[in-house]
């Protein structure tokens, strides 16, 4: 199996940690995580790919092991994060990719292609939005309502999503088997997330979030007219994205793979195997 490398890159003053493995030749894929996880998150699939794929994992900026400044020295916005992105694939010298997106993820990835959408050669969302029906209401009713409205009593609604309860909830609901998925995955964001100022950087992208839906007519447009190839491979009972979120990628790609696995939010904990499967699948159709 291939090694994985740990590697940081310091980004217009801010350390990017990133994880690396396969052939410096190869297809690039870009990994994307998702709240409240870290590169982390694709610490199996890294090696499973490397050994056709040159494979990158970034930590966001207030993520894992990459720079969290606070919000008075960095603005915690989604455009943010994706400049930083951006500024991490010229300093590691990337500029063609399939990108992997999850959660979070999705918002950075999406303007990474809309601002140069020749660098994208595919897509792969696990559970990474791109529509409105995607959002499951009674999760998201909260964010909504910080984002409107970033009063105390918001504030407090909101704060139980940063804690222990609601993470461990995200890595098992909706999991047949709940004894597959791996307590370190969330005792390792719990401990990065108590990192002092993470709260406040992270409450400030809860309120970021609802400006993220405005840009998806754009992102479906680029979907249609691009015809790039897209993979959606979703845990089917995620009560954050559900499923819909999935098959409303044919709307836009007709020829979209849509694979709906019986697990979560956080798939790969449940269904590496099937995930690795149907990337390698995916992968060798569009090479063929």
């Amino acid at each position: 199996m291939a090694v994985t490398h740990h590697r940081t890159v310091s980004v217009d003053g801010l350390d990017v940690f990133y994880r690396e493995a396969g052939p410096r030749d190869a297809p690039v894929i870009l990994l994307l995580h998702g709240y409240p996880t870290s590169s982390h998150m694709f610490r199996h699939l890294i090696p499973a790919l490397a050994d056709r794929y040159h494979v990158i994992a970034p930590d966001h900026i207030g993520f894992g092991r990459s720079s969290a400044p606070s919000v008075d020295d960095f603005t915690y916005t989604f455009a943010s994060l994706t400049e930083v992105t951006a500024a991490f694939l010229r300093a590691v010298g990337v500029t063609r990719y399939t990108v992997y997106v999850q959660d979070y993820g999705a918002p950075i990835a999406w303007r990474l292609a809309l601002a140069d959408p020749e660098s994208v050669e595919g897509v792969i969302s696990q559970n990474g939005n791109a529509y409105e029906e995607g959002f499951v209401p009674e999760f998201w009713e909260p964010v909504w309502a910080y984002g409107a409205d970033p009063s105390e009593a918001n504030e407090r609604a909101l704060r139980p999503a940063l804690e222990r309860e609601a993470i461990e909830w995200q890595y098992t609901h909706g999991v047949p088997d709940v004894t597959t998925v791996d307590p370190d995955a969330w005792e390792h964001d719990l401990a990065l997330l108590a990192r002092p100022g993470v709260d406040r950087a992270q409450l400030a992208l809860f309120a970021d979030y609802t400006g993220n839906r405005a840009l998806y007519p754009r992102v479906q447009d680029w979907l249609r007219t691009s015809r790039v190839p897209v993979l959606a491979v979703w845990g089917r009972n995620d009560e954050i994205f559900g499923p819909a979120g999935a098959t409303a990628f044919r709307r836009d790609s007709p020829d979209a793979r849509v694979e709906l696995l019986d697990g979560g939010h956080f798939l790969l904990e449940s269904h590496l195997d099937e995930v690795v499967r149907i990337i390698r699948d995916w992968r060798a159709a569009i090479d063929a």
